[in-house]
């Protein structure tokens, strides 16, 4: 984000792949095991001070936040961080590591790149398209660095692009999966940095067996170590590093209001009339829609191509993809015009005493077996 009041920072040149760019900073932070033998009162105020000293710089960065808990051994959560200036990574690092949590942290892997033009004619895609980021509030982020061969820049620039058009080709067969790539060249040890965003891990694992067989491929000379990261607000990012006493109890929204076989997820007030809401309930992004005073609940992603449910179009109790038009019963999943032709999972949807209740994920049928 831009820091139009800074008086340090100068206008970057003009030209054909210049004009303003981004830095981009993948940050990954591994915390030492003896931070969780710390007291309960200890770790909650080094990662209230943690989170501060990140919210400071809110002004100058944009900073996601991802948890690797459970997909890596030797990394903890990463920082994503976009910005304009490569001061403002190093300010916000250096307060990081001040804090209380800071003298607990290592950073095993660290990746700095900037956006540019693509170096490669893209169809329907403007020039300039990729010189800025804008992350989408997919789920799952997949990280990777990545260093072409010298025999790859030993080809003609034609032959490249003849190659690269049919890697992009196959990349179209997947829209479920969005690609921001950022470029590295002797800013840091790689050539590029991938970071592909999408809500189905399996969609991502297709498209990389598939690019595996293009010719394209063979000039890789690396693209490891790859990160699988799950996106979660800060707070419950740093709360994923070690579960506190506060987790499931009655602080927690998941557990607040639960019955047997329900769990309360919001309060009726918060949902009006015409309102939807997406949220996260039972590890899955779900869409709640209050249509006249009906609630309903679906699973927020299209099952054609993970299309946005909650951005389309609502008539009556049916709603259309934004993405593609197919279109769904709210109250039944099932599909009523293509591209989709597999049914949409609904939620059990109850309201009691201003709030509102969805039947628990471990009571929840999938349509199909229904």
């Amino acid at each position: 984000m831009r820091n139009e009041d800074n008086p340090r920072r100068e206008e970057p040149p003009s030209g054909s792949a210049r004009g303003h760019r981004q830095i981009v900073k993948f940050t990954f932070f591994q915390v030492d095991p003896a931070w969780r033998g710390l007291s309960l009162s200890e770790r909650e105020l080094s990662k209230d001070e943690f989170r501060r000293a990140i919210e400071a710089f809110a002004d100058r960065l944009l900073i996601r936040s991802y948890t690797l808990i459970g997909t890596r051994g030797d990394a903890d959560f990463l920082l994503w961080q976009i910005g304009d200036r490569l001061e403002d990574i190093q300010e916000l690092t250096t307060h990081l590591l001040s804090t209380a949590l800071g003298p607990y942290l290592s950073i095993p892997y660290s990746y700095l790149a900037m956006t540019r033009r693509s170096i490669y004619a893209i169809k329907g895609e403007p020039a300039e398209a990729r010189s800025s980021i804008v992350p989408t509030d997919s789920k799952y982020l997949f990280v990777y660095p990545f260093v072409k061969t010298r025999a790859w820049y030993k080809l003609s620039k034609q032959a490249r692009q003849d190659l690269m058009d049919k890697h992009i080709a196959i990349g179209r067969k997947y829209p479920s999966v969005k690609l921001n790539t950022t470029y590295s060249y002797g800013l840091d040890d790689q050539e590029f940095v991938l970071a592909f965003e999408t809500d189905e891990p399996a969609d991502f694992l297709d498209l990389v067996l598939e690019l595996r067989e293009t010719e394209a491929s063979t000039y890789t000379l690396r693209d490891t170590p790859i990160f699988t990261c799950i996106a979660m607000p800060l707070k419950e990012t740093l709360d994923s590093l070690a579960a506190s006493s506060r987790v499931f109890s009655e602080e927690s929204p998941q557990a607040q209001g639960s019955t047997a076989g329900w769990v309360r997820v919001a309060a009726l007030s918060e949902l009006p009339a015409g309102a939807a809401r997406v949220f996260y309930f039972g590890g899955e992004q779900i869409s709640l829609f209050n249509i006249d005073g009906q609630l309903y609940a679906i699973d927020n992603r299209c099952p054609h191509a993970n299309g946005p449910l909650n951005e389309g179009e609502v008539q009556g109790n049916l709603i259309t993809c934004p993405w593609h038009g197919s279109q769904f019963d709210l109250a039944t999943g099932e599909p009523l015009r293509p591209p989709a032709n597999r049914p949409l999972r609904t939620h059990l949807v109850r309201v009691d005493d201003g709030s509102i209740f969805l039947a628990s994920p471990s009571s929840i049928i999938p349509n199909e077996a229904k």
